[in-house]
């Protein structure tokens, strides 16, 4: 009897061990589904991301078999770097992408944990291409978005930023930013003789080119937050700062003047038609703010004190501007109306504060902080309220917002091995929550970026 129950006690316990087994498997299958996925969740805190799987655009033209993939990877790729999603292995998936692409089985994807599915498929019209996309809703069951794109084969990763931007607008229900470029300063040589280019790229890193050959130093370009031009400060002289407006669509250059005494480059109003800048007027001999009608190159002072007042970038409506000045002894953030009435100082810590720029939404201004022998990269509400920092280094600087609000872009100079001073300097992105930090590759050390405006 004794003997009896210990092989049943012995059954039990292979029973139980036999289950225990099948549960680890499974949970190591779901982990190997995607291995950043429990990663991205701990690193990020409360930012967990949605698992999306993304199956390759299929055709029945064999010839666009490797286009499909690519576009696809593109898509997940876009999404990935978001934060927000987590694209699921192919080598995961249960259903064929050429099934899925005519009738998805639901069943299969919630057995991966995919709580939206993308899929899609691809024509080929002489030149032209079709490309058609459909993102579902796995759990409900139902396609929530499907759109159709006519364009030339060299255009495909376009089009696959915006599909990116479809997907990101209607899962988040926030706009998306994949779409965009960005222009930035390129840097190569010994830092007490850098080379300093113009340099443009899409917001994956990808269609890379310099707009200026480095004969001449460019400082600090800004977008237009409604066109693809931009306006950056140049000394093609010495001592003599020039400012440009660079029509990227068709590479056209105009100099919009000269301005000794100017530091930064001026930013565009939101209307393109005005820009906000900074320069020493020798009647003045102060920085003050002046905003420069672009039709009339009329401009009009805007700010007026014994002060250094510099760094203005307008709001969203045009109708104030935030800048930095150094009136009350440290470098605080003030806004100020456009008319140059109702100055008000917002930053109320500690440190001081430079670089302000006012978010697309209106909501937040970014800006760098110095404190305590570090460089911060901050937020703070329009009031000046809830201010918190995001990312900091050794020094970190120059601040700019993707067209959706979500995301900040800056550059940080690493110190020197050498002699503990600024070194090689890289742009970086980071999530406004200050999570998801990402290095940006560049051929060469970057700085001053600037963010444009989305192009569809």
């Amino acid at each position: 009897m004794e003997i009896f129950e210990n092989n049943n006690r012995l059954q039990l316990d292979k029973k139980l061990i036999i289950k225990m087994k099948n549960l680890l498997i499974t949970i190591i299958c779901l982990i190997s589904i995607n291995a950043n996925s429990l990663e991205i969740t701990l690193n990020q805190g409360t930012v967990k991301p949605t698992p999306i799987a993304i199956t390759s655009l299929q055709s029945a033209n064999v010839s666009l078999e490797n286009l499909g993939k690519n576009i696809s990877s593109v898509i997940s790729d876009n999404l990935e770097r978001s934060g927000l999603f987590i694209p699921i292995d192919k080598k995961a998936f249960i259903q064929s992408a050429d099934s899925v692409s005519i009738q998805p089985r639901f069943e299969d994807w919630k057995v991966l944990k995919a709580q939206h599915l993308v899929t899609g498929r691809l024509e080929s019209d002489g030149s032209k291409i079709s490309i058609e996309f459909r993102l579902f809703d796995v759990f409900a069951q139902k396609q929530i978005v499907g759109k159709k794109y006519q364009t030339s084969k060299n255009n495909w990763r376009r089009v696959s930023h915006i599909i990116s931007d479809a997907i990101f607008q209607r899962v988040t229900g926030e706009g998306g930013f994949f779409d965009t470029r960005i222009v930035y300063v390129a840097e190569t040589g010994p830092k007490d003789n850098r080379q300093k280019r113009l340099a443009i790229m899409d917001q994956d890193q990808a269609n890379h080119r310099f707009l200026t050959d480095g004969s001449y130093l460019v400082l600090t370009p800004r977008f237009s937050p409604n066109s693809q031009k931009i306006t950056y400060m140049s000394y093609v002289k010495a001592n003599s700062p020039r400012v440009f407006i660079f029509d990227i669509e068709t590479g056209q250059q105009e100099i919009v003047g000269e301005f000794p005494g100017m530091t930064f480059a001026p930013r565009f109003s939101p209307d393109g038609r005005k820009i906000v800048m900074s320069y020493s007027d020798p009647d003045v001999g102060n920085s003050e703010i002046y905003i420069l009608d672009l039709q009339t190159r009329t401009s009009k002072r805007i700010t007026n004190n014994s002060s250094i007042d510099v760094s203005g970038s307008f709001s969203p409506d045009g109708e104030k501007i935030v800048f930095n000045s150094d009136r009350t002894g440290r470098r605080h953030l003030y806004t100020i109306q456009s008319n140059g009435k109702n100055l008000k100082r917002i930053s109320r810590e500690a440190g001081s504060y430079y670089t302000p720029v006012w978010s697309p939404r209106g909501d937040m201004i970014a800006f760098t902080k110095q404190e305590g022998g570090q460089f911060y990269i901050g937020v703070m509400e329009i009031d000046g309220s809830n201010e918190r920092m995001i990312a900091k280094s050794f020094h970190v600087e120059g601040p700019t917002w993707s067209p959706n609000g979500r995301y900040l872009m800056y550059f940080k100079e690493e110190r020197s091995s050498s002699d503990g001073s600024g070194g090689n300097s890289s742009l970086y992105s980071i999530d406004l929550t200050g999570y998801n930090e990402r290095k940006i590759i560049t051929p060469l050390g970057g700085s001053d970026p600037a963010w444009s405006p989305l192009m569809h």
